[in-house]
């Protein structure tokens, strides 16, 4: 019978809708635009679980993306931007983004060059792994950017 997977050929749908009604399963349409239709006799509930699952299997296997942000400021010594840099690349080869703020307090906002050469400093770290995404963010207390994977 149907139930255990074999094909049965173009059947009428009278005939089908009988065969499934015997077996206590459903004929469900499966490609109803092909020419004949196909359908196909099952446990519709049951088909409707293990596409759920299918789902939520598919999901746990994706990896998410997730943003990891760097919070400097635009006295940051040399040594320390080198840190941020290699923490920066190994973040950029799991898959995840990187996102740069330098952050300007009191005197420090008259001087937003100097918080951009400290991103560019950072750009230029990361040119290898990873490209910016977009212009920087520019506000009076900060100025961020992004970094994705090339």
């Amino acid at each position: 019978m149907a139930e255990s997977g074999e094909n049965l050929g173009v059947v009428p749908t009278e005939e089908a809708l009988t065969k499934a009604r015997k077996a206590e399963l459903d004929l469900v349409l499966i490609a109803p635009q092909s020419n004949p239709p196909v359908a196909r006799i099952m446990d519709f509930t049951k088909f409707l679980y293990m596409e759920r699952k299918k789902k939520s299997q598919n999901k746990v296997k994706a990896k998410k993306s997730e943003l990891k942000e760097f919070r400097i400021g635009p006295t940051i010594g040399q040594g320390d931007l080198d840190t941020r840099v290699e923490r920066a690349i190994e973040f950029i080869k799991n898959g995840d983004r990187v996102k740069v703020t330098v952050q300007m307090q009191g005197r420090e906002k008259k001087y937003p060059e100097v918080a951009m050469d400290k991103l560019k400093l950072m750009e230029k770290g990361l040119e290898e792994v990873a490209k910016q995404d977009g212009e920087p963010k520019t506000t009076p207390g900060w100025i961020s950017t992004v970094f994705v994977h090339k």
